[in-house]
């Protein structure tokens, strides 16, 4: 579905990742995981044509997508949550969430009806502004606007920073009921690995720019020494 053959990125005169083969199937969750700074964030935002300067190609469902728009790219089914979450704050949780149908023109009110069904936090919140909710309920809001526009693979971007650790469970549950209902597949750059244990099933690790190790959990775990070197602080 989604795959990046020998990506780097940079900034100006800054390499910051190298010669990343990465590759997600249809429906699949794949974690992202690393230390701050390892380039986790980069790596999403070159798959979506969000800043950084690429070479190598990203492929997304066959077709090569390197050169195209970033709301090309939205618009084909690869949406970004991104780490700061980029809510209106001056919009009610409602109209965030139809922002997202700019990303998936066809269709409308049937579409917040199916996710304030997925996320009943976010239907009771409906009316509130942007600048009204919890760093918590924010992220939940991003989640949700992100599966407004029925992604076919939605990557998302550190989703536990700053939030509560009893609704860390609660975002799991509902991003995977929700992820599964609308058969999307999730590439989530993390550095929790608890939470990225509930929601992928395969895993990257990246370190400096460069991807040390990719398999299952089981496969991760079997290597204890993945941790000490690569994701201890």
């Amino acid at each position: 579905m989604l795959e990046a053959r020998m990506l780097s990125a940079s900034y100006v005169d800054s390499l910051i990742l190298s010669d990343i083969d990465l590759r997600i199937e249809n429906g699949q969750g794949v974690a992202l995981i690393g230390r701050n700074g390892a380039g986790k964030s980069t790596l999403l935002k070159s798959l979506v044509g969000g800043g950084p300067r690429v070479t190598g190609s990203v492929l997304f469902e066959d077709r090569d997508i390197t050169l195209l728009a970033t709301y090309k790219r939205a618009r084909a089914g690869l949406v970004l949550v991104p780490e700061d979450r980029r809510i209106y704050a001056h919009l009610s949780v409602e109209e965030n969430l139809h922002m997202a149908l700019n990303a998936s023109p066809n269709g409308g009110a049937e579409k917040i009806e199916e996710i304030f069904a997925l996320f009943p936090e976010v239907e009771e919140l409906r009316r509130r502004m942007g600048n009204q909710l919890s760093g918590g309920q924010q992220q939940i809001l991003a989640v949700a606007r992100g599966l407004m526009a029925r992604p076919r693979c939605m990557l998302l971007d550190e989703p536990t920073e700053g939030v509560a650790p009893l609704l860390v469970k609660l975002m799991a549950d509902r991003l995977n009921h929700a992820r599964h209902a609308l058969g999307a597949a999730l590439l989530l750059a993390e550095q929790n690995i608890s939470f990225s244990r509930l929601c992928t099933e395969a895993v990257y690790i990246i370190d400096v720019g460069r991807i040390v190790f990719h398999g299952t959990w089981q496969e991760f775990d079997a290597r204890p020494e993945l941790t000490e070197r690569f994701l201890a602080v």
